[in-house]
């Protein structure tokens, strides 16, 4: 039974013989199903061809797939601003249910926009489950459909705009009074806070 969403991020050697995987090699991806979760493991050509030849005849078989292995770049500074996607993978790190519908949309929203793409699409325990790939750096994200309805749209429609320009709310902690007013801030609306329409919100309900 699955209990939460997750992100499995690519491996960066055959899970199978431990080899490192070259910059631009193409391996094989596996998904099983472990009860709890969908396991993932990366392959090499060789340990794919010897080992895993008739994976797909196994009563735990979900899913595979083929990939190119991308190098990971020198890192970064970290992003300041929040986007879809590091919202998407925030709400799956935190893994609150009360998050399940802001995270569907966001998926699907990446999805169209091509940043996302799915891999596979089942139903577990009565829920439709969604297998997303993140194609520039193989991660799988584990997306579960919250089966919203119609009246539900609109309210979630905001909830992701808000998430997007203020973040995801911080356990509030006691502070001393203070009497000083702080001005409204008059910031202008993040780029991804902004592309969050009702035409967005449509397209993506289109889809139930």
């Amino acid at each position: 039974m699955i209990t939460e969403w997750n992100i499995q991020s690519r491996g960066h050697g055959c899970a199978a013989c431990g080899r490192s995987f070259a910059d631009k090699e193409a391996y094989h991806t596996v998904l099983l199903d472990a009860r709890s979760e969908f396991a993932r493991s990366d392959l090499c050509a060789d340990c794919w061809r010897t080992r895993f030849a008739d994976v797909r005849s196994r009563p735990d078989f979900i899913s595979c797939w083929q990939g190119v292995y991308t190098a990971p770049p020198p890192p970064e500074e970290a992003i300041k601003k929040e986007t879809a996607e590091t919202l998407l993978r925030k709400l799956v790190e935190l893994n609150d249910p009360k998050y399940i519908p802001a995270g569907f949309i966001l998926a699907a929203m990446l999805e169209r926009k091509r940043l996302l793409k799915v891999k596979e699409q089942l139903v577990r325990d009565g829920r439709r489950v969604f297998v997303y790939e993140q194609p520039s750096t193989g991660d799988v994200f584990t997306i579960i459909d919250p089966g919203l309805k119609l009246d539900e749209w609109e309210q979630v429609h905001q909830e992701v705009t808000h998430l997007l320009e203020h973040g995801i709310p911080q356990p509030a902690a006691s502070q001393p009074e203070n009497h000083t007013s702080e001005p409204a801030s008059d910031a202008a609306p993040s780029a991804e806070a902004a592309a969050v329409t009702d035409g967005d919100i449509g397209a993506v309900a289109s889809v139930q």
